[in-house]
């Protein structure tokens, strides 16, 4: 690595200035003890989103609502946000964060409650984007739940998928940095998916469902 490699990644992560509402979202989560996603890895959001023309989006952990506002802005304007999460006063704020942004109430559907006893109950194949932020010890159970409420080329992203810089540390073997580099492998090598890992915030794995 060149030493200009780091001033180069920090240039990208703020190359796309957040705005002021979403900085608010990412005040009120780093508050709350809900991290939001990085700027660059919200900006991956908004860019994914747009590409597919999401208009039914599935979210496991919404946060104070950052990474929902981003998700939002690369919709059309008729397009639907499910967000899932079981701490009500993180909803409350995401709840917030999209009345400031001016989202009409209809576009987002706010779910309260565990996503592993939610999704099963979604629709599969209903989904043009499923993204993945919630309890590290069980993404390898939401990813499957999420192949299957994607469409054929929908989109999977999870969150974390560096987790501190610790997965591509092999001495790093901690119980959630092994969750999710043995799952990256998986779906590095899964026949279902056309994934890329992209050095984003803390790391973001996109994938398109085949």
């Amino acid at each position: 690595m060149t030493a200009q490699k780091p001033a180069s990644w920090a240039y990208a992560e703020e190359f796309v200035t957040e705005a002021p509402v979403i900085e608010q979202a990412r005040r009120r989560g780093e508050e709350l003890g809900a991290p939001p996603v990085g700027n660059g890895a919200g900006v991956v959001l908004r860019l994914l989103a747009a590409a597919v023309k999401a208009k039914s989006v599935v979210e496991v952990g919404t946060g104070a609502g950052t990474s929902g506002l981003w998700l939002l802005e690369g919709m059309p304007s008729d397009g639907i946000l499910t967000t899932i999460d079981v701490e009500p006063e993180h909803q409350a704020a995401a709840r917030r964060a999209f009345q400031e942004a001016g989202i009409p109430p209809q576009r987002t559907r706010v779910i309260s409650g565990r996503a592993l006893d939610v999704l099963p109950r979604m629709t599969d194949g209903a989904y043009d984007m499923v993204v993945v932020d919630g309890e590290k010890s069980e993404y390898p159970e939401y990813v499957e739940h999420a192949i299957r409420l994607l469409r054929s080329g929908g989109v999977l992203v999870l969150d974390n998928m560096l987790w501190h810089d610790k997965v591509a540390d092999p001495a790093s073997r901690d119980a959630q940095t092994t969750v999710l580099r043995d799952l990256g492998k998986t779906l590095r090598d899964d026949d279902r998916l056309m994934p890329a890992l992209l050095p984003v915030g803390d790391g973001v794995l996109a994938a398109v469902k085949r």
